[in-house]
């Protein structure tokens, strides 16, 4: 595999020469107990990026080309990567805007999990969190043939967004019983396959088996607060015959491409969750906007060449 590094970078002519002042880095940092050392490492944290090749040791790519880059750490909040070759797709220009080619990444991932469900047409799926992932399970789901697709979050303007991304069903868990509402969409039979795309809870996945059916298939999605849960109800699992799927990253080379031409081709609308484009001079605000899930934030974007200059 070609590992050569390639250079990546946004095009920050314009930063330069309009709000050098923007530039300034503050070295004061907050005393907080955390697990983390700060300062932190430069560019934390964004990990989904589109951008320009300026310069390239490998064949693959050459200077000028249009790519999505996979930063390696997270470290992607930064005015140049140093990234192998590998983590980098060509993407087309001049089809879709710069936001939904970004959406290349997150819609990969899901593709490489959904590619390990068995069987999907026919299906009734619930969703459990409809975050920009779970509403990429949504759509996608929904044009793998799912029969009924069944959304859970407690937010309103993110189940509003799930009726655009294909789902058949939207369940605020704040209003009703999810259990109930599931067992009434399914007549009583509860869902084929459960997907959890929250995680960071130790009990959500007690929820899972409740909400699936006898024989049915949880695909856990959503990443754990830590490396151990006490708290498994493994004879709740045992009797139901449950398939455990997990899922995390893609294949680069197949499903990020894959992704990329649904997108571009329109198969797949990633626009319901373009939210807000906010300047890379002010990203507590970014960070701010999505973390609180303010102002019915659901992906939030940092355009680094949207510049605010200070008047």
């Amino acid at each position: 595999m070609d590992q050569i590094p390639l250079f990546f970078a946004y095009d920050l002519s314009r930063v330069r020469n309009e709000a050098p002042e923007e530039l300034t880095i503050s070295t004061e940092f907050l005393e907080i107990e955390t697990e983390e050392v700060y300062p932190l490492r430069i560019g934390l944290s964004l990990h989904e990026c589109v951008g320009t090749v300026i310069r390239s040791a490998s064949s693959k790519f050459k200077e000028g080309d249009y790519v999505l880059a996979l930063p390696e750490y997270q470290n992607g909040y930064q005015e140049n990567l140093c990234i192998p070759s590998s983590r980098a797709i060509h993407l087309p220009e001049n089809t879709v805007s710069i936001e939904e080619m970004v959406l290349t990444q997150p819609l990969g991932t899901v593709i490489w999990a959904c590619r390990k469900l068995e069987k999907v047409i026919g299906a009734d799926v619930v969703i459990i969190g409809l975050g920009p992932i779970g509403l990429f399970f949504s759509h996608l789901l929904a044009n793998l043939g799912a029969r009924r697709v069944i959304t859970l979050d407690r937010i309103p303007s993110r189940l509003e967004a799930g009726e655009k991304m294909h789902a058949t069903h939207r369940i605020n868990i704040d209003a009703e019983d999810p259990l109930e509402a599931v067992r009434n969409i399914t007549g009583g039979k509860m869902a084929d396959i459960v997907v959890d795309a929250v995680g960071h809870d130790v009990y959500l996945l007690d929820l899972c088996m409740d909400l699936v059916k006898q024989q049915g298939t949880i695909l856990y999605f959503g990443l754990p607060d830590r490396d151990l849960y006490p708290h498994f109800p493994h004879l709740k699992f045992l009797r139901k015959n449950i398939r455990l799927v997990s899922s995390v990253g893609p294949e680069i080379d197949y499903d990020y491409p894959l992704a990329r031409d649904l997108i571009v081709q329109g198969r797949i609308n990633v626009k319901p969750l373009i939210t807000h484009i906010i300047s890379f001079t002010d990203p507590q605000q970014a960070f701010e906007l999505f973390t609180e899930r303010k102002d019915g934030a659901i992906k939030v974007f940092i355009d680094f060449e949207k510049v605010k200059v200070k008047r």
